[in-house]
């Protein structure tokens, strides 16, 4: 991971000072890690690949506000967050629960990709801020600190949004785990 950071760096540097060959390299390195972060968060292909765009033009836009070039990778997660949340925001009619209700009495064995379709379902109806941990932890493997840094917040918060998180997914997957008696 170091070496990857080291590359960013010197990537945004370049890209700072015009080299677009940089950014375009900087781009092909991370847009399937922000796009399925994005597709996660707003479960569609179109928007996903809309906000992804959105991200990446804002990120160039923007390189001369990123403080540590180093830190390329939670400031572009950040970035990716704010626009899927705004799109989020506009799309939601008022008073509308986040997620959906988790299907209630599965208790027979799944096939793999049944199981990654609940997996998903479950995640889906987990309060935004906690689905948003779990795929920046478990899906896109940042540290805690990265995490707390994308997200604007301590540390602390994060690892008690991941942790509940964890805990709702054991309880709406408990059925569906069960074994067949």
């Amino acid at each position: 991971m170091i070496l990857r950071e080291i590359e960013d760096r010197e990537l945004v540097r370049r890209a700072r000072r015009g080299d677009i060959e940089s950014y375009n390299l900087l781009v092909s390195r991370w847009e399937k890690r922000v796009y399925n972060y994005l597709l996660r968060l707003v479960s569609d292909r179109e928007d996903a690949l809309d906000l992804a765009q959105e991200v990446f033009l804002k990120a160039y836009q923007n390189l001369g506000q990123l403080e540590d070039a180093a830190r390329f990778g939670p400031w572009l997660f950040r970035i990716a967050h704010n626009e899927a949340f705004s799109l989020l925001r506009r799309r939601r009619p008022e008073g509308e629960p986040e997620g959906e209700p988790a299907e209630a009495g599965l208790r027979y064995r799944l096939y793999p990709v049944e199981m990654a379709l609940a997996v998903e379902r479950a995640l889906n109806s987990l309060p935004v801020e906690q689905r948003e941990a779990v795929i920046l932890k478990i899906y896109q493997g940042l540290k805690f600190e990265e995490m707390a840094e994308a997200l604007e917040c301590p540390v602390s918060t994060v690892k008690s949004r991941l942790y509940t998180a964890l805990d709702r997914l054991k309880e709406l997957l408990a059925p569906v785990r069960a074994s067949p008696s």
